[in-house]
């Protein structure tokens, strides 16, 4: 049976497994050795404040799932909106309900914290992903254009 639970400074290695894995998945080949992984996920999930938090799906004792979200504010009037950064279940474990039984957390969070949506992206290429949702009733909401501000233009000498 799987369970979704929030995650846990005792799970940090097991996470940093999964995001590798995930980083595999987006086509990097190199990633940060596990010391900086686990630095990097204690920082943002258990830093204070957290700068994000993350779900758990468990299969007895191997981690087949996670998903990762922010608050923001302001979304529609003065209410809050849950971001999820990434949703990922493992390879080995796709097409047995896991990523639903992440978003239906993700559902319970966002109206337990007052939230008036859930909000995502994904990218253009990931057609597996896109169908997932789209199995869920949800809907490309095309208002909007996604932009990124990265590398160097994120430093003050070079963004100028």
């Amino acid at each position: 049976m799987t369970v979704v639970v929030p995650a846990e400074p005792v799970h940090v290695d097991t996470i940093a497994a999964l995001l590798e894995e995930l980083d595999k998945f987006y086509g990097e080949t190199e990633v940060e050795p596990l010391d900086v992984r686990t630095r990097q996920i204690n920082e943002a999930l258990f830093g204070h404040p957290p700068m994000a938090y993350a779900v758990l799906a468990w299969d007895g004792e191997v981690l087949v799932g996670l998903a990762t979200y922010s608050f923001l504010w302001p979304a529609a009037g003065l209410t809050r909106s849950l971001y999820l950064k990434e949703l990922y279940v493992a390879d080995a474990a796709r097409g047995r309900g896991i990523g639903q039984l992440l978003m239906d957390r993700l559902v319970e969070v966002a109206t337990a914290n007052s939230c008036s949506r859930i909000e995502w992206t994904t990218d253009r290429d990931n057609a597996k992903a896109q169908r997932f949702y789209e199995r869920m009733g949800v809907s490309q909401h095309g208002n909007k254009i996604f932009y990124r501000l990265d590398g160097q233009r994120l430093r003050p000498e070079g963004g100028r």
